[in-house]
Formats: structure tokens, C-alpha cells, sequence
């Protein structure tokens, strides 16, 4: 917590809120720059906060009675587009937009050649991967197809959206636009079985 930090750095409040940010926005610099293989893609959502600001940009919503713990509406989540390959490389980006256009852009050059990429039936997904010519496997839930060919799922990014979201709730949840210095910070963490002082250096 930002009070228990400032006191054992003595420091102020203020300070050690400034400086924690700027230490999450390194890892949140580190992202994969390929993933190959088997690719995994699926978004996750975070519920749109404001958390901290002076001046909110609308009206407060009630505790526990909002849209935003009812359904989906705009403006009140936030998408985030989650790529992991298995040898666990992890893109992740927070997305204004999941158009075609937006997911070329962010995915193109990070995918490899040759790869196999799963995801749902999401359109933009399916555009995506054929204007990149690549093999597409699509998993429907909802039709009971959750593996194909005993090998072709999205389990594996599904139970990492799991694991990120116990990590920001246990933070009571996060201000938006500090959620990708979060994400950062989480898959620093994955990728550190034993994280230590090197490490993090």
C-alpha cells in the first residue's frame, strides 16, 4: 500500500505514489516482440475508473447499482487484447478500438511466420488472420467447441485473464489510464518465477 510504502521509505504519501508509477512504467515498456507457434488471442475487460482524479469526466456511478455491473456499455469497460504464444510471451495493449484495422496494427509484426492462431468467432479476429494469411482456429464456447485437434484452445490466455484480474482486484481496482503500468507490472511477475533484486534491476 502507497501509506505503508511511504513510511518505510520516509517519504511523503504523494511521493510514493509518484515514484511507483514511475517504476511500473518500465516493465509496461517490455512487451513480447514475437510470438510464434500456437498463438492465443482473446480480450478481457476492466470496468472504466477514474479512481484518484480531482475532476471526474461524468457522473459518479453508485456503488454496486451502475451500468457497468449490469452489462457492457460503452464508455463504462475497457477492452484489453491479451496475445500469448506457449513458450508464455505475452503482448498485451489496452484498445480504444477492436476493428480490424486496430488488431493489424498491433499484431502484424508481432506474429511470426507459419503460426497457428486461436481465438473466439470475434469477426475482427477472423479478418485479421486472413489478412495476414495465417492458419485460424476458431473455439465457440458456446456451441461446447473449446479444443480442437486436442491441441488448438484459448485456455491457456483464458486462465491468464483469470490470474491478471485477481492481481488488480487486489488492488480495489486501478485508474484507467494507470492500467497498462499494471499489466506491465503483471507480466513482469509471470515471467519471473523468483523474481529478485536482479532481476528487477
Amino acid at each position: 500500500p502507497i501509506r505503508k510504502s511511504a513510511k518505510r521509505c520516509n517519504i511523503s504519501v504523494k511521493t510514493a505514489f509518484k515514484w511507483r508509477h514511475q517504476f511500473l512504467s518500465l516493465p509496461n515498456k517490455v512487451k513480447a516482440q514475437r510470438l510464434s507457434g500456437i498463438v492465443e488471442i482473446d480480450e478481457t475487460l476492466f470496468r472504466y475508473s477514474e479512481k484518484g482524479s480531482r475532476t471526474l469526466s461524468r457522473k459518479v456511478h453508485k456503488r454496486g447499482g451502475d451500468s457497468a455491473g449490469r452489462g457492457r456499455k460503452k464508455g463504462d469497460w475497457v477492452a484489453v487484447l491479451v496475445a500469448r504464444d506457449r513458450n508464455k510471451q505475452v503482448f498485451d495493449e489496452c484498445l480504444d478500438s477492436a476493428d480490424t484495422v486496430t488488431l493489424l496494427g498491433l499484431l502484424e509484426n508481432k506474429i511470426a511466420a507459419d503460426p497457428v492462431v486461436c481465438s473466439d468467432g470475434f469477426l475482427s479476429y477472423l479478418k485479421m488472420t486472413q489478412d495476414m494469411k495465417v492458419e485460424h482456429k476458431i473455439l465457440n464456447a458456446s456451441h461446447g467447441k473449446r479444443v480442437k485437434e486436442d491441441v488448438f484452445h484459448i485456455q491457456n490466455v483464458n486462465a491468464y485473464h483469470s490470474r491478471l484480474h485477481l492481481r488488480i482486484n487486489s488492488f480495489r481496482g486501478v485508474a484507467t489510464k494507470y492500467l497498462p503500468n499494471y499489466l506491465g507490472w503483471f507480466r513482469f511477475f509471470e515471467a519471473h518465477d523468483n523474481p529478485n533484486e536482479n532481476s528487477i534491476l
